[in-house]
């Protein structure tokens, strides 16, 4: 998969995207029916476990760039108008545009009046500060939105880019989602059945008891799809610039490989994204959010989550009814983009390329109609894990938490505070008793041993009579 090709190349001339289709044929991965390297990017399909995907290539003017002049000028004032002055590395750096985009920009500026050169700054560069003129231009650009940080990428090259990058171009077998749970105890069928849903990259019910790791299984499915991906910080749509980078959803990868490379700074290579939403999930989160001190809208979390998963969890506990919310999502799942409502009042459509996971206690018939559950097409249920996995997780945590467990402990657990009650086993009752046999060790200043009395008292805290 080469995003170069894929979401830039018609900004490229015709050599420059030659020879980089070239390079990428060369170095694409051989798959059984694989497309060739130089189809359409929807149809190709990536190995999981493939290096970081090139970069985009840095623009060399503003019709590479997506961008206008005005657009850039006013953007560029607007820094100016809070930082006093600035040197041209400066910037280039906060709007992440080339040097030679922003140079032209400020020659244009100075021919206009609107910037001066207060002096000399490193490597030949200048120090510019806005005229009076600029000044007044600046405040105008202000009033429509203080925004004055990276340049936004049009809306066409984030679709090309997302698209070709979407978890649905990655080839996932079972033996890829075994490494993706290579810290989790999962049998053979459940990996099966979730490779069968993963590698269809669209709707998935994960239902089951309490504790037995849906939201867990949840998080690591997104690292079947390859770990990295090529986001916008913002992309513009028409007036509107809606900010899409958020570090509390994208992890920003910093590579060796990229230190020293030319390349478009308006992009981040981040970890691909798994945003997770629960109770607190509202129809309006579902839209962009509008700052008006800005003039800039926050993208909404199922725009955050693309080319990674979705996770609802606690479904059908949302302020929101299972019914709404299905309703608000169902043309997303089923076309795969999404209309979003902008603050000047046109609707965009933006691509919905994401893995919806939807997490819940309670039986899926419970929570909607057989026309919606048709269109979640895999219904996968976490059960509990046998006797078996049981010991092994015991043995697999008391060994992580580094407190011994001697021979016939769990048995001893199981046969006096499960069978008589009928207590169900858990997955995450192995690891949850022997933290608080750990600390009931150390608060008693005894061997870090889960044996009758520590474990009988994590029984006993942790049960609570149930």
């Amino acid at each position: 998969m080469s995003f170069v090709n894929s979401s830039l190349e018609s900004a490229l001339p015709p050599d420059l995207a030659a020879a980089l289709a070239k390079r990428a044929a060369a170095n694409a991965p051989q798959l059984p029916g694989a497309m060739p390297a130089s189809a359409p990017a929807r149809h190709r399909v990536a190995d999981a476990q493939e290096p970081f995907p090139p970069p985009p290539p840095e623009p060399r003017d503003l019709a590479e760039a997506g961008l206008t002049e005005g657009a850039v000028d006013a953007l560029l004032m607007k820094t100016l108008l809070g930082r006093v002055t600035a040197s041209g590395a400066d910037l280039a750096r906060q709007s992440c545009l080339s040097h030679a985009i922003v140079t032209a920009a400020l020659a244009r500026m100075r021919d206009e009046l609107l910037v001066v050169i207060k002096g000399q700054a490193l490597g030949g560069d200048y120090s510019y500060q806005l005229s009076e003129a600029g000044h007044t231009r600046a405040r105008q650009h202000a009033e429509h939105g203080a925004y004055a940080d990276a340049a936004p990428v049009p809306l066409a090259a984030y679709e090309r880019a997302i698209r070709a990058q979407a978890v649905g171009q990655t080839r996932v077998t079972v033996e890829t989602l075994r490494q993706a749970f290579d810290e989790m105890t999962l049998g053979e069928s459940m990996l099966s059945l979730l490779a069968q849903a993963v590698s269809d990259g669209r709707g998935l019910f994960l239902y089951g008891a309490p504790g037995n790791g849906k939201t867990t299984i949840a998080e690591h499915v997104c690292g079947a799809f390859g770990k990295h991906l090529w986001i916008p910080r913002a992309i513009s749509i028409g007036g509107d610039v809606l900010k899409l980078f958020d570090e509390s959803c994208h992890q920003p990868i910093e590579s060796e490989e990229l230190q020293g490379v030319r390349y478009d700074r308006r992009w981040v290579l981040i970890k691909r994204p798994t945003v997770v939403v629960g109770g607190e999930l509202t129809l309006e989160q579902l839209d962009p959010a509008f700052n008006a001190a800005s003039g800039v809208s926050e993208a909404p979390v199922q725009m955050k989550a693309n080319g990674g998963v979705l996770v609802i969890d606690d479904f059908g506990r949302q302020r929101v009814s299972s019914t709404e919310l299905l309703n608000r999502l169902i043309v997303p799942l089923e076309k795969q983009f999404d209309y979003l409502s902008l603050a000047s009042g046109r609707q965009a459509r933006v691509p919905f390329e994401m893995l919806c996971v939807l997490s819940t206690n309670l039986e899926p018939s419970q929570l909607v109609d057989e026309a919606f559950l048709r269109r979640i097409p895999y219904k996968v249920e976490v059960d509990n894990p046998t006797p078996t996995q049981f010991r092994d997780l015991f043995r697999h945590y008391a060994k992580q938490l580094g407190i011994e467990l001697p021979s016939g402990a769990v048995e001893t657990l199981m046969s006096e505070h499960y069978a008589p009650s009928e207590r169900p086993l858990r997955f995450c009752h192995p690891r949850d008793l022997l933290r608080q046999a750990k600390n009931y060790c150390t608060v008693h200043d005894r061997p870090m041993v889960a044996d009758t009395e520590s474990l009988g008292a994590a029984v006993r805290n942790y049960f609570a009579g149930l």
